[in-house]
């Protein structure tokens, strides 16, 4: 059984096959990812999330999660270049098949530069929020001070606009690749794939768009002194600890 799977993973087939199944479990993710970055809109100081952030971070699972979804992203980069290299070394007559019936579009013919545009954004996006310290004032300060700059907005708008269009094409492959091609259903998929990366681009696009030209819609707390957090917790300060003391 495992040497028949094994070849079925070596076969172009099962390369796509194996490539679609990771797309569609990073666009599972991508779901999940701009529902909880919403949250940063539900009140005026951030503080819901705040509260997403935290619920992540102090998850014993998160180190688990965040190895399965590096193995995703890798595993979905290395099938996709190694198929658009069997691709290219396919016979020209195939392309000019392909060219005739209309298959190729912009989406799917810069799957490759899409691809890389978005593995950039991706290690800049860690760099700036995961492994960064995080703000006293919070996570969602963070996220403000940063996508409220020019270079911070730009970088993300072009990061979620090569996102889409990667969606485009990679939505239908995922059918295509699983046997679900039928003539009738393509104009649907294709709709369905367009309707997908759209969405996605316009809710992560919402993020830089409203932090950038209203960034005085949040009003972030100073973080307080130890006089400060003594006095609303009732605990003596170290400064009481220390000196004054009769």
């Amino acid at each position: 059984m495992f040497s028949h799977l094994s070849a079925f993973a070596r076969s172009s087939i099962g390369k796509k096959t194996f490539m679609s199944l990771t797309g569609g479990a990073l666009i599972l993710f991508l779901l999940g990812h701009v529902a909880g970055n919403l949250t940063l809109f539900l009140d005026a100081d951030g503080h819901t999330f705040d509260l997403y952030a935290d619920t992540l971070r102090s998850n014993p699972a998160l180190p688990l999660i965040e190895i399965a979804l590096t193995l995703l992203f890798v595993g979905h980069i290395v099938l996709g270049l190694r198929t658009a290299l069997e691709n290219r070394e396919a016979r020209p007559q195939r392309y000019k098949a392909l060219n005739s019936h209309g298959n190729r579009t912009p989406s799917s013919v810069s799957m490759i530069v899409t691809g890389s545009i978005v593995l950039v954004f991706l290690v800049i996006h860690l760099l700036d929020f995961r492994f960064t310290e995080e703000d006293p004032r919070g996570f969602s300060y963070m996220v403000v001070k940063r996508l409220s700059t020019p270079l911070g907005a730009g970088i993300y708008f072009i990061g979620v606009g090569a996102l889409g269009v990667h969606l485009m094409h990679a939505f239908q492959s995922l059918f295509q690749s699983v046997g679900i091609h039928h003539p009738r259903l393509r104009p649907l998929i294709k709709t369905a794939g367009f309707g997908l990366a759209a969405m996605f681009a316009v809710l992560f696009w919402l993020f830089p768009s409203i932090c950038l030209l209203k960034p005085d819609r949040w009003d972030f707390h100073e973080p307080a002194s130890a006089e400060e957090s003594a006095a609303e917790t009732g605990a003596p300060s170290e400064t009481n600890n220390h000196g004054g003391q009769r």
